[in-house]
Order: C-alpha cells, then sequence, then structure tokens
C-alpha cells in the first residue's frame, strides 16, 4: 500500500510520475487507464505518465522512490543496479534500521555507480484497493530522513520537503530506524499473541493486543532501542511523543496511546506467524539492532529473546539471514569505526561522545 500511497500523493501534486513494479497483475487497473485511485484521507483520480514490470524506464528518472519490503532490497538493487546513472538519488520508505545503508552497499556490490541513497519511513497508513488504487487511512505528520553517508540526506533533504514537508533531518540513520514505531511495538505484541496469531483468530493488532501487564514487553523493548541509539550518538523520542507527532495523541501511555490512535483501530493482527510484523522486523531492525549493541556493550535482553523465540518458530536463524553487519558494509568494524562511519564522534566510556 505504501508503494501506491507514495504514487497518489506524487501525482496529487502534479508531478511527472513513472510506476514501476515487479508484479503487473496486482496493479492491471492501473496499468490499463495510467491513473491511481485513491480513497480515504487522499482521495480522487490521479494520472501517472507510465505503468511498467521494465526497470529501465527508471534510467531517466531523477528521483527514484522504493518502497517494498526491506526483505527484498536484495532483488531490488540487482534489478537497479544495471539502470541507475551519477547523479540518481534512490529513496526508501519504511527501510526499518540502516536501509540506507544496505542498500547503497548492495548497489555498489552489483556494480552500480556511487550515488546517493536516502531513508525515511512509512508515511501513509494505507492499504491496496484492488487492482486500481489504494486507500489511505492516515497520513503521518512527522518523521525522520537519513541517508547512506552523513551528506546524502542533506542534498536532498530540500526537494523531499517540498514533497513531504513533514519531515526532518536525523542525526544518523540509526536515529531514524530506531524512530520506527512498528519495528518497537510489532514483534512484542505479536509475541503476546503468538497462540491467536497461529490459530489465525480475529484480533485487533494494537487495541486489542497488549494489556496493562503485557504493555511491559513493548516498553522494555523500546528501553533498549533507547540505548543503542545513545550509544551511536543519537536521541529517541519517546513512542508517545512519537505517535502524537505521527497522527495527533495527547495520551501518556503507550497502552492508551495504541487504544486512540484513529489509524490503528481498525487494523487486524496477522493471521500467520509469517507476517512481515515478525519476519521483516526482526530481519532487518532487531537483528541489525543487536549486532550494533554487542559493538558498543549495551545490553538488549527483550531484543534478544525476541529473535531467539522468533527463530525458533520460524525454523530460521534470523542472526545469519536478517541485516548482518557484513550487508551494511561494517563486517569487522568496531564501536569507534561505526561511529566514524556515521560521522559521530568517538564513543567515551561506552557511549559517544
Amino acid at each position: 500500500g505504501e508503494g501506491r500511497a507514495v504514487a497518489a500523493h506524487l501525482a496529487a501534486l502534479e508531478l511527472p510520475v513513472y510506476l514501476y513494479t515487479r508484479d503487473l497483475e496486482a496493479v492491471e487497473e492501473i496499468a490499463r487507464r495510467r491513473e491511481i485511485v485513491a480513497r480515504g484521507v487522499l482521495d480522487g483520480r490521479f494520472p501517472l505518465r507510465e505503468v511498467t514490470a521494465d526497470p529501465a524506464g527508471l534510467a531517466g528518472c531523477a528521483v527514484v522512490l522504493v518502497a517494498t519490503v526491506t526483505t527484498a532490497y536484495p532483488e531490488v538493487t540487482a534489478l537497479l543496479a544495471p539502470h541507475l546513472s551519477a547523479g540518481q538519488v534512490v529513496v526508501l520508505f519504511s527501510s526499518k534500521l540502516c536501509g540506507s545503508v544496505e542498500f547503497a552497499h548492495a548497489l555498489a556490490a552489483a556494480g552500480a555507480p556511487d550515488i546517493d541513497v536516502v531513508e525515511t519511513d512509512a508515511l501513509f497508513a494505507a492499504r491496496p484497493s484492488g487492482t486500481d488504487g489504494v486507500t489511505v487511512l492516515g497520513v503521518k505528520r512527522w518523521n525522520l530522513i537519513s541517508g547512506s553517508t552523513a551528506a546524502a540526506a542533506g542534498r536532498h533533504a530540500g526537494l523531499l520537503r517540498e514533497w513531504f514537508p513533514m519531515l526532518e533531518l536525523a542525526r544518523n540513520p540509526v536515529e531514524r530506524g530506531l524512530h520506527d514505531f512498528g519495528a518497537v511495538a510489532h514483534v512484542p505484541i505479536a509475541l503476546a499473541n503468538l497462540g491467536t496469531i497461529d490459530r489465525a483468530e480475529e484480533l485487533l493488532f494494537y487495541v486489542e493486543g497488549v494489556s496493562p501487564r503485557t504493555i511491559a514487553l513493548p516498553d522494555r523493548t523500546e528501553a533498549e532501542f533507547a540505548a543503542v541509539a545513545q550509544a551511536y550518538g543519537a536521541r529517541l523520542l519517546p513512542t508517545t511523543e512519537v505517535l502524537d507527532r505521527y497522527y495527533g495523541c495527547p495520551a501518556t501511555t503507550l497502552l492508551d496511546a495504541l487504544r486512540t490512535v484513529e489509524p490503528y483501530r481498525t487494523i487486524a493482527a496477522p493471521t500467520s506467524l509469517d507476517h512481515r510484523f515478525l519476519t521483516e522486523d526482526i530481519r532487518s531492525t532487531l537483528v541489525p539492532l543487536q549486532a550494533l549493541a554487542r559493538c558498543a556493550g549495551v545490553a538488549t535482553p527483550m531484543v534478544d529473546a525476541a529473535i531467539t523465540i522468533m527463530s525458533v518458530l520460524g525454523g530460521e536463524d534470523y542472526r545469519r539471514t536478517g541485516r548482518t553487519l557484513h550487508r551494511l558494509g561494517w563486517d569487522g568494524l568496531g564501536h569507534d569505526a561505526i561511529l566514524r562511519t556515521l560521522g559521530q564522534p568517538a564513543a567515551v566510556g561506552g557511549r559517544a561522545a
């Protein structure tokens, strides 16, 4: 839904939008009419210049926006690399932790020229609507951007803020990635409801998925996120403040916030343990967070437990298959070296100065 929402938003600004998809059948009506139908808080019919499954068409686009699951990045970078040229910029949506770093490293390994890769979170609470459009449940009023290098995001922040005025520059991709509320909430809430999810029973994920007692799981996860952020020169806003900036939610506790944020009120729980709420957030946020935490000497028992439990249930060693330091191009680097790569001062006493 995010890719369709981004396309509709940019087309609503009367920008020339070329929609590339790996599955043309899924957008059959959009392709046939060369327009996307938006419903909800973004409403209307918006024309597109072209809809194609051929990545060669992206060669003429100054800005390439990528909205797909992060687990598809190896495939996407291999498809894009032959068609990119110097001067283009890639913008990732919902890239999880250090997604721009992984994407840029994979592009370089595939022989692409040295281009800027910038990342932000999903900006739209959106769902696909048939093959002709998208339903937009909400638009975030605030979010962060960062880049594959310290300078990348700064070079493109002005243009991106014209298109998405809610964006602010993060200190680095660790700060940006750890502000992903879904990564804080999805796995611990799912852990509290594993049997319900595995039995495919109906459950409103955010509204009914936590109780006054089980809210301790996302609360503890948030505390570990904050500790790792601090170790890498970043500051993590409390999740209640993040949700208030997103959607306007003055609740003072996370439990109250989850039950009052309007776009979350109708979101159903996954009906399978193979859902992206678990697999993607573990592979692309919790795994790199754990690796960065170990480099910095920060304990993350809640994150460690979540990765272990879901690796057992999924029959997959996520520490090996997820976003490792090797996939970031940081294999073998210590805490101070990663800080320098991020453009941060060296650590003092186990924390960034």
